[in-house]
């Protein structure tokens, strides 16, 4: 009786031709029988726990400690679920806390038990020691909390080896990675793989560059090394052919090109070495430091009723009670993209080292809960925009109105750019001036007055923003995107290029392979061409993304709130005249501190009005040391110098590029004293009417806690 029916047979036969060598019914069945004895010899094995990679894996987790300490963690990869199964099941009987992430569970969220971001919160925060994964696993996730990986089974693909090791090997990484691939060199896959790896070493040795293991993919293409091995097994390829086919390209100068490309790219005049610390510097300058975070969290957790508890020792830490239903609702927003808050998060911190180094959740803008209680605290403050607030402040004359706008920039394609706000200032004859919102942070909170200045109702100053401020934005970030556009154009033309140039190649030999008629050429000539009109199709998609991407608008432009700012109702007390500045005073110590900083070899450049919390940035390029100056004058030799609440709290949270520089007989023969670094530790007097600190100029120089001499006199 036939095997199959001749239908059955037509739609078998190709993918048969692909898995066996047998030419007729009789060999099909002896090889199913030999199958069989091979699972029943497998099945063996397993249950006698004498397998070769079972017990060179509990050798190795001897070897670096895992028996004796049960805080070291390890990553597993396995290609297959059973083996997943297998090693879960063999990992617990050793004593392990075991965990796992595979295909076939959802994302679901941390509290969320039998899903990826709660095994992966779990191995983080230590409940589990061994992370078993597959591919599910490969990408997506950051596990650097591990520095140990163990690839139980080596994929043909070597770009998905490349994602496996990136788990680990990533930003925040502080020890060496181990990595441990598991070969079986007594097969005939095995020993290709197994020296695959070793040429890779050779040439890592060779070139002293890690870059190697990195670079693989743009050497191997994802499916060469599943190719060759299938026309081995197919028969199309002998034993000898075998590892030239495999190892044809992988070379030291191929590598060596390859890896000299990419830091080129790096190089090039695009990418200067000035430009990379200008742009660290920029970064490090706007950067939100812990300390503003932690106190964001804090005013924000008490609008949202959660509990938040601060840990003794470790500064910007929380214990948080639980999530309140209040905060719960956000995340089933539509509009909501990050995973489900927690019922209830482990201790946090928002400080990146304090969190790594107690395993604490880390929570900074991108974390649900600070998503969660940003949105809270906006949705709590919309009454209180839309009516607006008063201010007294000691700079102000008169009355003036400040208005807050947020601008957002999208592209082509819908994407948000850059958001921004934007304050401008009126005056009571209309007339606008910007400021930065940050003006706020100095001014004293009041009570709005029984009869409103005309300030309070002069019409907005649209058509001047629009042309004054917005345009000159939208056209910044017209000219970044471009240039960013341009780059990732040229990557990708190049890349798709060499991609279309190998394919070509293929299609050339499948064409002689078939005019021979070589056994499946005429297949691997069909699925060549349908790779290269693929490739061609990718191209012009991403050829028109882009185009899309350099597309930037301007939408949404909108105004968020307003205030009323009036002058302090004692701005001529005798205690408070001495907080004015002084404007000539201001001048002079700012053009000695710029020449001071230019004479060293500096970029420098004057913030002063922008109420950033400093008035000079001072960037040296040759060593990437970046000073945020705040300048005071007296026009004496000595006197008082005074911070106002933003300066303060500015240079509270960066100590490490925080500094004073205080210009003394501005009057007559201006002097600058020696800078001071981290001038928040000094002991500053509050001035609590206007808020505001001051401290003798002579405690600072000496660096002592001595009581100031209040009776001197301050301009700056």
């Amino acid at each position: 009786r036939p095997l199959f029916g001749v239908a059955a047979r037509a739609l078998l036969a190709p993918p048969l031709d692909a898995i066996t060598l047998a030419g007729n019914e009789e060999q099909v069945r002896d090889e199913i029988a030999e199958l069989r004895q091979f699972a029943g010899s497998a099945r063996a094995v397993e249950e006698s726990g004498n397998e070769a990679k079972l017990s060179r894996l509990k050798d190795i987790l001897q070897k670096e400690g895992f028996f004796d300490d049960s805080e070291q963690r390890l990553l597993l990869f396995t290609e297959f679920k059973d083996t997943l199964d297998y090693l879960t099941d063999r990992l617990e009987a050793w004593g392990f806390r075991v965990g796992c992430i595979h295909g076939g569970m959802k994302p679901g969220s941390r509290d969320e038990s039998g899903t990826r971001l709660h095994a992966e919160q779990q191995f983080r925060e230590g409940n589990i020691q061994v992370l078993l994964a597959t591919e599910a696993a490969g990408e997506g996730i950051n596990l650097q909390c591990c520095h140990i990986l163990f690839n139980y089974d080596i994929p043909w693909n070597p770009n998905r080896l490349e994602q496996r090791m990136g788990r680990i090997h990533r930003y925040g990484q502080v020890h060496d990675c181990l990595i441990f691939n598991f070969v079986a060199t007594n097969t005939i896959e095995g020993r290709v793989l197994n020296r695959l790896m070793e040429k890779l070493q050779e040439i890592r040795d060779a070139l002293d560059d890690d870059a190697v293991f990195n670079v693989v993919g743009e050497v191997l293409p994802a499916a060469q090394v599943e190719r060759v091995l299938r026309d081995y097994y197919a028969g199309r390829l002998g034993d000898e052919d075998l590892e030239d086919r495999m190892l044809k390209d992988v070379d030291e100068g191929r590598f060596r090109a390859i890896c000299k490309t990419a830091l080129e790219g790096l190089a090039s005049k695009k990418l200067n070495l000035d430009m990379l610390v200008e742009r660290r510097a920029r970064a490090q300058e706007q950067r939100v430091v812990p300390e503003n975070i932690a106190r964001f969290i804090e005013a924000c957790a008490k609008v949202a009723s959660l509990p938040l508890k601060p840990v003794d020792g470790l500064a910007h830490t929380f214990e948080p009670g639980r999530t309140p239903p209040a905060l719960k609702k956000h995340d089933r927003a539509t509009n909501w993209k990050l995973p489900q808050l927690s019922a209830r998060y482990p201790q946090l911190s928002t400080d990146r080292e304090t969190a790594d180094k107690h395993s604490l959740e880390w929570v900074t803008p991108g974390h649900p809960l600070f998503e969660a209680l940003r949105r809270q605290s906006l949705d709590a403050a919309a009454d209180a925009f839309a009516r607006g607030a008063c201010f007294h402040s000691l700079n102000h004359e008169a009355a003036v109105r400040l208005d807050v706008y947020r601008a957002k920039a999208v592209d082509g394609l819908g994407r948000t750019v850059q958001e921004r706000l934007f304050a401008v200032e009126l005056s009571e004859e209309g007339e606008p001036r910007q400021r930065e919102p940050r003006l706020l942070a100095d001014l004293v909170p009041a009570a709005a007055p029984d009869v409103l200045p005309g300030a309070a109702s002069v019409p907005q100053a649209m058509g001047w923003l629009t042309e004054t401020v917005l345009t000159p934005f939208l056209a910044e970030i017209r000219s970044e995107r471009s240039a960013e556009v341009e780059r990732v154009a040229e990557h990708v033309e190049l890349s798709l290029t060499e991609v279309l140039h190998r394919i070509d190649l293929e299609i050339g030999r499948a064409g002689e392979e078939a005019e021979k008629r070589s056994p499946g050429a005429e297949g691997r000539l069909a699925q060549a061409e349908a790779r290269h009109a693929d490739a061609l199709a990718r191209r012009d998609r991403r050829r028109e993304e882009l185009e899309r991407e350099r597309a930037v608008t301007l939408q949404g432009v909108e105004r968020l709130a307003c205030a009323l700012i009036l002058p302090h109702p004692e701005r001529e007390a005798p205690e408070l005249t001495r907080l004015r500045p002084n404007p000539e005073t201001e001048m002079t110590a700012m053009r000695i501190v710029m020449e001071h900083e230019t004479a060293r070899g500096c970029q420098v450049y004057d913030v002063h009005e922008k109420n950033l919390g400093y008035d000079i940035t001072s960037l040296d390029l040759s060593s990437g040391e970046l000073r945020l100056i705040e300048v005071k004058g007296l026009a004496a030799t000595t006197g008082t110098i005074l911070l106002t609440p933003n300066e303060r709290r500015v240079a509270e949270d960066r100590p490490d590029c925080y500094w004073l520089y205080v210009v003394t007989g501005c009057a007559n023969d201006p002097t600058l004293r020696e800078p001071i670094r981290d001038p928040a530790r000094f002991p500053w007097h509050e001035v609590t009417k206007v808020q505001h600190y001051w401290m003798n100029v002579e405690t600072m120089a000496k660096g002592s806690a001595k009581e100031p001499d209040s009776s001197g006199g301050s301009e700056g």
